[in-house]
């Protein structure tokens, strides 16, 4: 079985296409992108179309028990190599104990798949050991806002696309960290693509997801680095013209953590190297660091310490604390004052 201590989506996967099937994977977390893409080729793959109509069985766990689910494992599969009982919403489920006790010597015969979307199994219950021991427990986690990039540059590689940094960043901050979204307006890209050039660039987005390659957070957050004070300005007012494109509530995050990181980024022994910045800060590559080093050279850390404070504050006033009736637009253009001055 696999280690569940290490268990990635990337790991089942490959044991998946290779033929692999556990009898048992528990999958939960947050992200439910990943529970449904494991699901969706377990049910897809582990059995031949003509064996589904009798070997499939799909249950939710508000409407069956622990003893139905584990009565539905141990049955044998009607003319088929194996079966598939697939059980949603298995938070819902009561007396899992059942289940565990199933698990104690699982049928060979059958592949138990249960799905826990937005919560997580108590690991100190029976249940979660015995998955342990025999199958796969899987914590569907949501990426991070600096793991976004990759994960965009990734999904278009292994489609035969490739992906510039900037790109790869303006839909990052575009579309946020929905997966199923994200994957989404990713495959809107693609059929958007010619035949002999497989290469997303700003234009590419801009035609296909309608972020301006002009006036986006990328060039917000590139404009802010590099103190540019004109171009800053331009991007807010087109955002405060332009709601649809954007709006403080979403550029707050995004500046935050910039500036969260630049902080960190002071207290890097060698802050010169970019190799030493990006793994002080985590960042996939080298490149990434490079924002952090202009910032270093442009802000003081005094100046970033208060810019955090402000930042802070503005977003308390968009959520109505201390703020009867400023706009939104307002405040932006409050806060990139402060900032750039």
């Amino acid at each position: 079985m696999a280690d569940n201590k290490n268990v990635t989506f990337d790991g089942i996967m490959r044991d998946l296409r290779a033929g692999k099937y556990a009898p048992v994977y528990y999958l939960m977390g947050e992200e439910p992108y990943y529970i449904d893409k494991l699901t969706d080729f377990i049910t897809e793959n582990a059995l031949k179309p003509e064996d589904k109509d009798f070997n499939l069985t799909v249950m939710y766990g508000s409407d069956v028990t622990g003893s139905q689910v584990a009565d539905a494992a141990r049955r044998y599969p009607m003319m088929a190599e194996r079966q598939v009982v697939v059980v949603k919403e298995v938070q819902n489920l009561k007396n899992t104990d059942h289940i565990a006790a199933y698990l104690a010597k699982p049928a060979q015969t059958t592949v138990l798949v249960m799905c826990h979307k937005n919560g997580t199994i108590d690991r100190r219950k029976k249940l979660a050991s015995m998955v342990e021991k025999h199958g796969v427990l899987f914590e569907s986690k949501k990426l991070k806002d600096r793991d976004l990039p990759s994960f965009i540059e990734k999904y278009l590689r292994e489609r035969g696309v490739g992906i510039d940094h900037k790109s790869q960043q303006i839909i990052a901050d575009s579309i946020g960290s929905d997966l199923s979204r994200l994957t989404g307006e990713l495959d809107k890209l693609q059929l958007g693509l010619s035949a002999d050039n497989r290469q997303v660039t700003p234009e590419t987005v801009e035609k296909q997801i309608g972020v301006s390659k002009d006036f986006n957070s990328f060039e917000l957050r590139d404009a802010i680095v590099n103190r540019n004070v004109f171009k800053a300005n331009q991007i807010i007012n087109y955002f405060d013209s332009n709601p649809k494109a954007g709006s403080i509530y979403s550029f707050l995050p995004m500046i935050f953590n910039y500036f969260q990181n630049l902080m960190v980024a002071y207290y890097c022994p060698q802050k010169d190297r970019p190799e030493s910045l990006a793994q002080w800060l985590e960042l996939r590559s080298p490149w990434a660091a490079k924002d952090y080093m202009t910032g270093m050279r442009n802000f003081s850390a005094t100046k970033v310490m208060q810019i955090i404070y402000m930042i802070r504050e503005i977003d308390a006033k968009s959520k109505g604390v201390g703020n009867p009736n400023t706009p939104p637009g307002e405040l932006m253009k409050e806060l990139l004052f402060f900032i750039l001055h």
